[in-house]
């Protein structure tokens, strides 16, 4: 019989823990509760510094437990108006996509590879070979989950910096759309809502064109391929 390996358990205790300890955040911070229009008010607004750290910290946070990226970037551009709330909106998503994919790469392999086989087996073929330029493919598409994006690449036989920084460069465009969007709220919001349904409408048709036209005959998702229609 061969020896326990002590490092299985450790990782299998620091997940609980980790699990745990978001849990906790919810029940006792109320950390759902906190990003919305009346805490960025009170906490981020007007408060220098100190607000963009803590807005970044929050929206690294959430985005890494799966709250949508476009509802940060919406709330970025209602802090920071539209060119500061999407450099924020875009640092934290890519944060929080940094934290995903090391969390599943370090302590959730296990759950992650029984959950999402086929997933991480589909992500592994797309991006493997030209991680920076699929993954950026992927951001682009105006569907699909982030989280689980996240979780298969961290399993996933996929580099980290290329992966992450494709990711940030792909979430630039929606980013844009939706702190415009936010920044709406408050500033002209016929104008700046309208453009940015209107911009939405144009990132994603090209995003579903480059994909179409890019990708070489690999497949990613079947059920999202048909829904977008690029499934030939």
């Amino acid at each position: 019989m061969s020896a326990l390996k002590p490092r299985i358990f450790l990782n299998g205790l620091l997940l609980i823990a980790s699990l745990v300890g978001v849990a906790y955040l919810f029940e006792v911070a109320h950390v759902s509760s906190m990003l919305d229009k009346t805490w960025i008010d009170s906490e981020v607004r007007g408060k220098g510094m100190t607000g963009e750290l803590l807005f970044l910290g929050m929206g690294v946070l959430a985005t890494a437990i799966g709250v949508p990226r476009q509802a940060i970037s919406f709330l970025a551009g209602y802090a920071f108006d539209v060119a500061f709330g999407t450099l924020f909106g875009v640092l934290a998503t890519a944060g929080g996509c940094f934290v995903t994919f090391c969390y599943a790469r370090w302590f959730g392999r296990g759950l992650v590879a029984a959950r999402f086989s086929e997933r991480i087996r589909r992500i592994d073929g797309f991006i493997h070979d030209n991680t920076l330029s699929m993954t950026v493919l992927i951001r682009l598409l105006p569907a699909g989950s982030n989280l689980v994006t996240n979780l298969a690449a961290g399993v996933a036989h996929v580099r980290a910096v290329p992966f992450v920084l494709g990711s940030a460069l792909g979430y630039i465009p929606q980013t844009l759309v939706f702190a415009l969007v936010g920044s709406g709220i408050s500033l002209d919001p016929l104008f700046r809502i309208g453009l940015g349904v209107a911009l939405f409408f144009v990132s994603g048709v090209l995003g579903i064109y480059l994909f179409r036209k890019f990708r070489h005959g690999r497949h990613l998702d079947e059920q999202l391929e048909h829904e977008l229609g690029v499934d030939d």
